[in-house]
């Protein structure tokens, strides 16, 4: 099906989950809470170990972001097995108690739900990433709408599970056979306030790429939200499972990966404990 075609909506499938409204008022109101008192930072893209490629300069992320469980530094190159699971990932602050419920009830779900082949032996969602979609507030004053992300793979093995709140995203499932081709959209889905969507499998993990396509603007706006330089409409929890004896504290890298991402540690030090300990 071609882009510009109806496309179809899913609610349930195989190894694939939407749930509108799955997060409770009250969920909802302490996990607010929780974010106000967090510090999202920007992070560039590449370091001095992982320069940019030839002719490209460095560059940031499109949103601010935060990372709880373990971190994955973007300049780090992220985790994708089989060959990037060395020193990719950081460990990071523990999930506050309410979403260490939900993360609870998210893996129970998984495991009726989904093909017990598809999860692998001790999958639990530790790695969340929170993104902040909305938008760049340039050095001009001017606004520059950043909500989206290109298409992709989650490398992390088994099922991937987010909720979101705020503004509705436009989720999609493509085929991308080859940059000289447009991406065929398989499923689509509206992402809604306080909704979660689990998703895993050969079909959604590895054949299929996906992306945020864009993210609507009603009005929304997330006030208390200590981001800088950026307009918050959307917020998503992106939870994914790193084997454990993939993870390493920021004092286990090796000394070129610790100085790459020293200065993210200690600004994130400045407002958190955990971070702090880190360095100290």
């Amino acid at each position: 099906m071609r882009n510009g075609s109806r496309k179809p909506q899913f609610q349930q499938n195989l190894n694939l989950i939407y749930q509108a409204n799955y997060i409770t008022p009250n969920e909802k109101k302490e996990i607010m809470r929780y974010l106000e008192s967090l510090y999202p930072i920007w992070e560039m893209r590449f370091s001095a170990s992982n320069p940019p490629p030839e002719g490209e300069p460095n560059r940031p992320l499109l949103r601010p972001v935060y990372w709880l469980g373990n971190w994955q530094f973007a300049c780090l190159d992220y985790y994708h097995p089989p060959k990037g699971i060395q020193n990719r990932c950081v460990e990071a602050e523990s999930y506050p108690p309410v979403l260490e419920k939900i993360v609870k009830k998210i893996e129970q779900m998984v495991h009726e739900k989904f093909n017990e082949k598809d999860i692998p032996r001790g999958w639990h969602l530790n790695t969340c990433l929170i993104n902040y979609y909305g938008n760049k507030i340039l050095p001009d004053g001017k606004k520059l709408d950043t909500a989206r992300v290109g298409e992709h793979k989650d490398f992390e093995p088994g099922p991937v599970a987010s909720i979101s709140f705020g503004e509705k995203a436009l989720f999609q499932f493509i085929k991308s056979e080859s940059k000289a081709h447009k991406s065929d959209v398989i499923l689509q889905q509206w992402l809604e306030d306080s909704s979660l969507q689990i998703f895993g499998g050969d079909k959604f993990k590895k054949q299929l790429f996906h992306r945020v396509q864009r993210v609507e603007e009603k009005g929304i706006l997330f006030s208390d939200m200590k981001t800088t330089n950026f307009e918050t409409r959307r917020i998503n929890f992106t939870f994914r499972f790193v084997p454990n004896d993939h993870i390493k504290s920021f004092n286990e890298l090796p000394e070129n990966l610790q100085s790459d991402i020293k200065g993210y540690v200690a600004e994130l030090g400045e407002k958190s404990q955990f971070w702090r300990s880190q360095i100290n």
